[in-house]
C-alpha cells in the first residue's frame, strides 16, 4: 500500500504520498500547487491543470495504492458515446469504450474501483449524481456541452456534496469563445482540460487525491 503524510507550513500544506510530492505555495499571480516526484523515480508525463479560478497545477501522476474501498464514478454527457467518429481532429479516434478500458487498468493497479455511465440526458445525469452520496468517494465528471448550461447539473453536485473532478478532452479555453466559460468549475475541486484522453487518466489521481487528503 501507499504511505501517505501530511505536514502543515507557513505557505501552505505539503502532501507526500508514495514517492509524490504535493506542495501548495503563494505566487506573484495567485496560489498554485504543483506535484512532482521526488527524487529516485521516474519521469512520467507532465501536464497544466486549472483548479478554481487563479489556481494552476503542474502535475505528475500519484502512485499509492489506497484499497478497494475507494470507488470513483465517471459520468460522461452527451454526445461521448460517438467518441471515435465524432470530430476526431478535436476529440481523435479513441472511443469512450478505449477510455473506459484504460482507466480501469489504470485503477486496477492501484485498487481502486471505478465505475463509468454515459447518458444524453440531462436528468439522468443530475439523478446519477444525487445517488453518488454515500456510494461513491469521488465523481470525475465530463458534462460535455452541459458543462457551458447546466444549472441543474452545477445545484446536484453542490447538494450532493461529493467531491467532483471536472474533465474535458479538448481545452475549452482554446475553442469558442461560448465554450470558455463553466457553469460547474466554481463547484468542483479542479478542472482537467485539453489532454485527450489522459484527462481521464488526471482525472483519476486528482480523484484519489481528493480521497487522500479529505
Amino acid at each position: 500500500g501507499g504511505v501517505a503524510t501530511q505536514m502543515d507550513t507557513k505557505k501552505g500544506v505539503r502532501f507526500l504520498v508514495c514517492r509524490t510530492r504535493l506542495q501548495r505555495f503563494e505566487g506573484r499571480k495567485g496560489r498554485f500547487l504543483r506535484l512532482t516526484r521526488r527524487p529516485g523515480g521516474g519521469q512520467p508525463g507532465r501536464g497544466t491543470l486549472n483548479f478554481g479560478l487563479g489556481l494552476g497545477f503542474d502535475i505528475y501522476p500519484i502512485f499509492a495504492t489506497l484499497g478497494p474501498s475507494v470507488k470513483i464514478l465517471y459520468l460522461n454527457g452527451p454526445n461521448l458515446n460517438l467518441l471515435g467518429t465524432r470530430q476526431p481532429e478535436i476529440y481523435g479516434r479513441t472511443t469512450l469504450a478505449d477510455i473506459e478500458a484504460a482507466v480501469r487498468d489504470r485503477a486496477g493497479k492501484l485498487d481502486v474501483t471505478v465505475e463509468f455511465r454515459q447518458s444524453n440526458h440531462e436528468g439522468e445525469l443530475v439523478t446519477w449524481i444525487q445517488q453518488a452520496r454515500g456510494t461513491a468517494d469521488a465523481i470525475v465528471l465530463n458534462a460535455a456541452a452541459y458543462t457551458h448550461t447546466s444549472v441543474a447539473l452545477r445545484d446536484a453536485i453542490t447538494s450532493a456534496g461529493v467531491p467532483t473532478v471536472e474533465i474535458h478532452l479538448s481545452n475549452i479555453h482554446a475553442r469558442e469563445e461560448f465554450r470558455h466559460r463553466s457553469l460547474l468549475a466554481g463547484v468542483c475541486k479542479g478542472q482537467i482540460a485539453g489532454f485527450g484522453m489522459h484527462s481521464y487518466l488526471l482525472g483519476l489521481e486528482a480523484a484519489i487525491s481528493v480521497k487522500v487528503n479529505a
